[in-house]
C-alpha cells in the first residue's frame, strides 16, 4: 500500500495522520524540528466546538449556524463561506472525536471576544493545546513503534521541494535529514504552519505587511511560512497573505521586556472576566471584542503599560494558568486593590472608581465600551489580584495557500493540484480578515482530518482496485485508536525505561551551582535532571527551562507534562536523585 506523506508534526499534521490511519492508509510524517507538537502545544484558550456533548450537558444552546454567523462576522469581507461552512459544521464533531477516541478532558466551556456563546472547550488542568497535541503525538508515536509498516516519524526532516510528476499531479517530496537529501513518494499533506515568525531574507510577513516586522512574536522560530514557498514554487495559489492577526495580549517578562518572542496571555483570561486597565487605571475598551479591535485600541490609547488584571473570582475560575505565568514571573499576586494601585502608581481612589463603574455597568448590563457578556463576580478593593503588562504581538497568519473545501490546494489556474493537500496555519481563507480565538486549534483538527479523508480517497482512486484490498487489511491500525484509557504497548514500554538513577545523589545546594546555559540542572519528582544538552532541543524554547536554573521545577514542570514525558523523550538526562 502506498504512503501519504504529511509535512508538520502540530496538530494539523498528527490529525491528518490519524484520519489517514482510520482510512487505512500508511503516513509518513516529516517534522523540521527535534520534536512534533509545532505552535499547537502553545494555546492556552482551548478548542472551539459548536452542539458538543459538553455544552448539551451545560445547557448552551449553541449549534452550527450560530457558529457560522460569528465567523463569518469576524472574517469580515474576506469571508469564504464554504471554508467556513466546513470548519463550524463539523466543530462538533471534532471535538466529540478528541473526547471519545483520545479520552481527553474538555469539560469546561468558556466564551471569547466575538462570539455568541460559550464554545471554546478546554479541562481542568494544564493548557488544551499542550494536551490536545500530545495526546495524539504519542499515539502516533506509540503506532510507529508497534506498526512500523504502516506509520513511520522521522523528525530534523526539513522538506525542501515538492515533486511534480510530467502531469502537473504532486507525487512526492525531496527532504534533508541526518545530512543526506532523499526523496519520499506519495500524495502530500502541508501541515507546516504560518510565518509570523519568517524573519528570514525571503519572509512572507516583510513583503507583506512590513510595519509588522518589528513586533515581537508568539511563534516558534520554526514558523518561516516553508509550506507556502515551496507549494508556491509549483504553482499553488496563495491568498490573504497580508492578513496577519497581532494579539493584543503578549506577556511582557519585566526583567526582558524587549524580548523578541513572547509568550501569550491566553484569551481565556478575559474571557473568565479580567480586565485591560491604563497606566492610569482606566479601562478603554471591550474586552471581549475582537482580536484586531482590542490590539488597535491598544494603540490608539497609547497609555503604557498596559496591564490585563483578574480579581478573585476570575483568578479561580483560571488558576491553573495563574499559577503557570506567575512560576514563569510573568504575573504577580497582589493581595488588595490598595498594593495593585501603589504598583501602577496611582491612587487607591482612583482604582476603585474604575471598579465600582465597572461593577455598575454590570448591574445595569450597560457597558460605556460596550461589553455585553459579563462574567460573575463582584470588583472590591478588598480582593485579590493577579496582574500581567501586556503588548500587542504577531501571533497568527489568516492567509496561506489557497485551499477548496476538501482540502485541496488550489493552483493559479483555478484547479485543484492533484495530490497537493493542506491543513492548519498553511492554509489560507479559512478565518478572513480575523481569526476567532480558540479557531486556530480547531481549524486544525477539522482540516486535519478532511485533508486525511483527501488524500486517503485520493491515493485509493489513483492506486485502483489493489488499493481497496490493501484498505480493508489496513482498516485495523484504527483499531489502536479506540481504546484510550489504555496504556498502549510502547507508552508501557517508554514508562518502564526510566532509567534508574544507581546510587548517585545530590544535595539541593550542588544542583544549584549547576545554574548556567552550559551547565544546567533542575530537580523534577526528587530526580536531577542534567539538561545542557537538551536545552536546545526542547520546543518550549531555552527560556523555559533557564527559568528553573539548579532549582526544583517539580511544580512548574507537572503543571505542563505528563509524568512520561521524561522516561519518553529526555530518558537520559536523569543523572541522580537529592539526597534527603
Amino acid at each position: 500500500m502506498a504512503q501519504v506523506i504529511v509535512v508538520g508534526g502540530g496538530l494539523a499534521g498528527l490529525s491528518a495522520a490519524h484520519t489517514l490511519l482510520e482510512r487505512g492508509a500508511n503516513v509518513l510524517l516529516l517534522d523540521k524540528q527535534p520534536f512534533m507538537g509545532g505552535n499547537s502545544t502553545k494555546a492556552t484558550s482551548g478548542i472551539n466546538g459548536a452542539g458538543t456533548q459538553t455544552q448539551q450537558e451545560a445547557g448552551i444552546p449553541d449549534n452550527a449556524k450560530i457558529f457560522f454567523e460569528d465567523t463569518k462576522k469576524s472574517a469580515r469581507d474576506l469571508a469564504r463561506d464554504d471554508l467556513i461552512h466546513v470548519l463550524t459544521g463539523r466543530s462538533g464533531d471534532a471535538v466529540n472525536w478528541l473526547q471519545n477516541k483520545f479520552g481527553l478532558d474538555l469539560s469546561k466551556v468558556a466564551r471569547l471576544g466575538g462570539h455568541s456563546q460559550p464554545r471554546t472547550h478546554r479541562g481542568n488542568a494544564q493548557f488544551p493545546g499542550m494536551v490536545i497535541t500530545y495526546a495524539q503525538m504519542e499515539r502516533l508515536e506509540d503506532l510507529a513503534v508497534s506498526n512500523p509498516e504502516r506509520v513511520q516519524i522521522k523528525k530534523k526532516a526539513r522538506v525542501v521541494k515538492l515533486v511534480k510528476d510530467e502531469q502537473g499531479s504532486v507525487i512526492g517530496a525531496e527532504y534533508t535529514h541526518n545530512g543526506k537529501t532523499e526523496t519520499a513518494y506519495g500524495p502530500v499533506i502541508l501541515a507546516t504552519g504560518g510565518y509570523a515568525a519568517d524573519f528570514t531574507e525571503d519572509s512572507l510577513l516583510k513583503k507583506h505587511r512590513p510595519e509588522y516586522y518589528n513586533l515581537p512574536t508568539t511563534n516558534g522560530d520554526h514558523c518561516t511560512g516553508d509550506g507556502q514557498k515551496m507549494a508556491m514554487a509549483i504553482g499553488a495559489s496563495a491568498i490573504d497573505l497580508e492578513k496577519v492577526q497581532v494579539h493584543p495580549t503578549g506577556l511582557v517578562d519585566p526583567t526582558e521586556a524587549d524580548a523578541k518572542v513572547k509568550f501569550l496571555a491566553a484569551e481565556a483570561l478575559r474571557g473568565v472576566g479580567g480586565l485591560l486597565l491604563d497606566n492610569e487605571g482606566q479601562r478603554f475598551v471591550d474586552e471581549l471584542q475582537h482580536r484586531d479591535y482590542v490590539t488597535g485600541k491598544i494603540w490608539e490609547n497609547g497609555k503604557y503599560p498596559i496591564r490585563l488584571i483578574l480579581n478573585g473570582q476570575a483568578s479561580n475560575d483560571i488558576e491553573w494558568h495563574c499559577k503557570h505565568y506567575v512560576g514563569r514571573g510573568l504575573m504577580k499576586r497582589f493581595e488588595s486593590g490598595e498594593a495593585l494601585a501603589k504598583e501602577m502608581g496611582i491612587k487607591p481612589e482612583v482604582l476603585k472608581k474604575t471598579f465600582d463603574t465597572y461593577n455598575a455597568g454590570v448591574k445595569a448590563k450597560k457597558d460605556p465600551f460596550g461589553k455585553k457578556f459579563f462574567a460573575s463576580g463582584e470588583w472590591k478593593m478588598d480582593d485579590f489580584f493577579n496582574v500581567a503588562i501586556m503588548t500587542p504581538v504577531l501571533h497568527y497568519t489568516m492567509g496561506g495557500l489557497e485551499i477548496d473545501a476538501e482540502s485541496r490546494v488550489v493552483g493559479k489556474n483555478g484547479s485543484p493540484i492533484p495530490g497537493l493537500f493542506a491543513a492548519g496555519e498553511v492554509a489560507g481563507g479559512v478565518h478572513g480578515a480575523n481569526r476567532l480565538g480558540g479557531s486556530s486549534l480547531l481549524g486544525c483538527v477539522v482540516f486535519g482530518r478532511v485533508s486525511g479523508d483527501s488524500a486517503a480517497s485520493y491515493l485509493l482512486q489513483r492506486l485502483g482496485p489493489l488499493a481497496e484490498k490493501a484498505a480493508g487489511r489496513l482498516g485495523a491500525v484504527a483499531g489502536h485508536l479506540g481504546t484510550p484509557s489504555t496504556p498502549s504497548a510502547p507508552a508501557k514500554q517508554a514508562e518502564a525505561a526510566a532509567p534508574s538513577s544507581g546510587d548517585k545523589s545530590f544535595t539541593a545546594a550542588e544542583v544549584a551551582k549547576h545554574n548556567k546555559k552550559d551547565d544546567i540542572w533542575v530537580i523534577v519528582d526528587g530526580k536531577v535532571l542534567d539538561v545542557t544538552k537538551f536545552l536546545p532541543d526542547h520546543p518550549g524554547g531555552e527560556k523555559a527551562i533557564l527559568l528553573y536554573a539548579g532549582r526544583d521545577a517539580t511544580e512548574e514542570f507537572n503543571m505542563l507534562h505528563d509524568p512520561k514525558v521524561i522516561p519518553r523523550y529526555a530518558p537520559d538526562s536523569v543523572i541522580g536523585s537529592v539526597k534527603p
